[in-house]
């Protein structure tokens, strides 16, 4: 998990390699991504920085003058090789680096709501893009299976997780709503009454895992639940959670 001040929390057998901190008051942290080899992560700040730690490679930031005025970055993705990411921006802008490719974005485009996550296909030829208002972009060998983006919802869009298969996706809300399209529905916390809101979700074995502004996490798949900070909630809110490659994670309880 990744805390808004750069905090790593690691559970089961995901390494922890270092925080990204301490950060200027005025930047915070946005989204944690593991290399494909479980070997090392990337943490993204709001100044556009990507922070490389153990063998994640040091690939380039973004700089401030590339950015509009009230363009943020919000996620990144990383390929398959290891040697590439993206930076995706709230306004629907793709940044590649590395063996990156970019394959086109919505920038020029007037969204209903802000990018808030992003994630290459596993081929590493495309990408999704998921606004606030559910409505998905998909790029490359993304393919689009439906959005929320003409509905009304009961809280905004958080993340977008692939299926396993890539022939379908999930999107959870801040209230852990599930949107299930061409993939199988695993359970929701959209009947619950949260402590904190839903930030952030990665998809888990068969399913999905999602995690709360506290720390919580909720599990919904067939792999044991490996811990959380929902009963000791940090001091500062959790804004990513990222798994570390199945080979290189445990699938037993600490």
């Amino acid at each position: 998990m990744l805390g808004s001040r750069g905090e790593i929390y690691a559970f089961g057998s995901a390494a922890h390699l270092g925080n990204a901190g301490p950060l200027a008051p005025s930047v915070s942290a946005v989204d944690v991504e593991p290399t494909p080899s479980g070997a090392g992560y990337w943490v993204l700040t709001s100044d556009g920085k990507v922070a490389p730690f153990g063998g994640a490679k040091a690939l380039g930031d973004v700089a401030p003058a590339r950015l509009n005025t009230g363009e943020r970055v919000a996620s990144l993705s990383a390929t398959p090789s290891g040697a590439g990411y993206w930076v995706f921006t709230n306004r629907g802008r793709a940044i590649a680096f590395g063996d990156a490719p970019f394959r086109g974005d919505v920038s020029s485009v007037t969204l209903n709501g802000p990018v808030l996550d992003s994630i290459a296909t596993p081929s590493g030829q495309g990408y999704y893009m998921v606004a606030s208002d559910g409505g998905i972009f998909s790029f490359g060998d993304a393919r689009f299976y439906g959005s929320t983006g003409g509905q009304r919802l009961n809280a905004p869009v958080r993340s977008l997780v692939p299926a396993a298969d890539g022939k379908g996706y999930w999107l959870v809300a801040s209230d852990g709503g599930i949107f299930a399209f061409s993939a199988p529905f695993r359970g929701s916390m959209g009947a619950h009454r949260l402590n904190q809101p839903v930030t952030g979700m990665v998809r888990f074995g068969d399913g999905y895992l999602m995690v709360a502004a506290d720390g919580g996490i909720f599990n919904f798949s067939g792999l044991p639940f490996a811990g959380s900070l929902g009963a000791s909630p940090p001091p500062n809110p959790v804004v990513s959670v990222a798994i570390a490659p199945l080979r290189l994670l445990s699938v037993s309880a600490p």
